[in-house]
């Protein structure tokens, strides 16, 4: 018997029917909301806690995140826990974790410290990540999925927005400290997943999850890019934000500023954006997302090249995570392609393929970085165009059979 099988369960049509409140579009949408409370001022403090209080450089950043990746690459570690635990329980057991870890993050001011609680919380979020996009996938009807997912997105931008607004307006007012922050949106996200526990029933998916790891020749396109988007999306993820604080000084008040700006723009373009795809497809938005992206990398390593200024930097960060949003175009390119059954276990292939390159691209560049950080956003720029030949393999209408423009349209779903 899985964890979970003795709390109340009902079907996923049933649960449609329930208030709005306390259906499974509900939940996904307050798990969307809980994530980033913790996540988002972990990420948003991160930098300046790691240069003020630990004294990093590039090197101790980069292998910081290459431990944050390790649980990403395990992800396929969730198809072992699926024997033994629901899926939706997995994912709110694995925020409470998240929050917990990031409540305790302050508490380790070293190198060492740092990379064991960052481990921890690199273990909730990844296996959190992981359930969720395989929820999203059964839960939301194929014809709604784009739409649905860009109000998701929106609904953690919100979420974001109000943790980064409140660190704006009471960092310095009220002089908080990082120890401070960390408990209370650490707490706030146990808090919300341990409600989400009462509250909500057991929904259960039509189509029982192989629990086992897929790998299916089929899928090739959608591994190749989920790789790419990784390892693209790492050096951002990891550099970006270090850029502003190393090279133009930001402080806390000032990141937070500017995670601000983007977020504001991202809950008005997020469900915009999945109406795009819904009405154009996913070959067209990830042609044009790393289009986009590929154009933003070049800019960002000729801030160093010609001196740019701050104003220059800030604008790339809004407009790069514009393009990520985009990326909610390869989860509904296989929601199209999969065996309803095969989600719950492609999905955990999926991240840890993800996180190959994201494992050891931290480190790696981070020594780069110290040399050459123009070198760091000209490979990341190549990565964008790896990705931008890949989607144009994409179909214009994929289905299983025609996972890619190579497929022929008639063909059956092979294994």
């Amino acid at each position: 018997m899985a964890i979970g099988d003795t709390l109340r369960t009902v079907s996923l049509e049933d649960g449609r029917k329930l208030p709005f409140w306390r259906s499974p579009i509900a939940l996904l949408a307050v798990m969307a909301f809980a994530m980033p409370v913790a996540f988002a001022t972990w990420s948003a403090l991160l930098n300046n806690f790691v240069v003020e209080m630990a004294g990093f450089d590039g090197s101790d950043i980069g292998w910081l995140h290459t431990v944050r990746e390790i649980p990403g690459f395990f992800a396929i570690g969730v198809i072992f826990l699926l024997l033994f635990i629901r899926e939706q329980v997995l994912g709110l057991v694995s925020l409470i974790l998240l929050g917990v870890a990031t409540a305790m993050t302050a508490q380790f001011p070293s190198l060492g410290g740092l990379l064991f609680v960052t481990l921890l919380s690199s273990i909730g979020f990844h296996y959190y990540e992981t359930v969720n996009q395989s929820l999203q996938l059964q839960w939301i009807e194929k014809d709604r999925a784009p739409q649905v997912l860009g109000w998701l997105l929106s609904v953690g931008a919100g979420a974001t927005l109000i943790a980064y607004g409140a660190i704006v307006v009471t960092w310095r007012a009220y002089d908080l400290s990082f120890d401070f922050v960390y408990w209370v949106s650490g707490g706030a996200t146990a808090v919300l997943a341990l409600a989400c526990f009462l509250i909500y029933p057991q929904f259960e998916s039509p189509d029982p999850q192989h629990k086992k790891m897929i790998l299916r020749r089929r899928y090739w396109l959608y591994y190749a890019l989920q790789f790419m988007s990784g390892a693209r999306r790492q050096i951002f993820v990891v550099f970006a934000g270090f850029m502003m604080v190393e090279r133009y000084g930001f402080e806390v008040h000032h990141i937070t500023a500017l995670y601000m700006v983007t977020l504001l723009i991202n809950m008005v373009v997020a469900p915009l954006l999945g109406k795009v795809v819904a009405r154009f497809g996913e070959r067209l938005a990830l042609v044009v997302e790393y289009s986009g992206l590929a154009a933003v990398f070049v800019l960002y390593a000729g801030l160093y090249l010609f001196d740019w200024g701050f104003q220059l930097a800030a604008v790339l960060y809004v407009v790069n995570h514009i393009f990520f949003a985009l990326a909610l175009a390869i989860k509904t390119y296989f929601q199209k392609i999969a065996d309803p059954a095969d989600i719950a276990p492609t999905a955990a292939v999926a991240f840890t393929i993800n996180h190959i390159a994201a494992v050891f691209l931290p480190a790696g560049l981070g020594y780069l970085w110290l040399t050459s950080p123009t070198a760091v956003f000209v490979a990341a720029a190549g990565m964008a165009a790896v990705s931008l030949a890949l989607s144009f393999l994409v179909p214009r209408h994929p289905k299983a059979g025609h996972e890619t423009v190579l497929a022929p349209r008639a063909a059956q779903p092979a294994e």
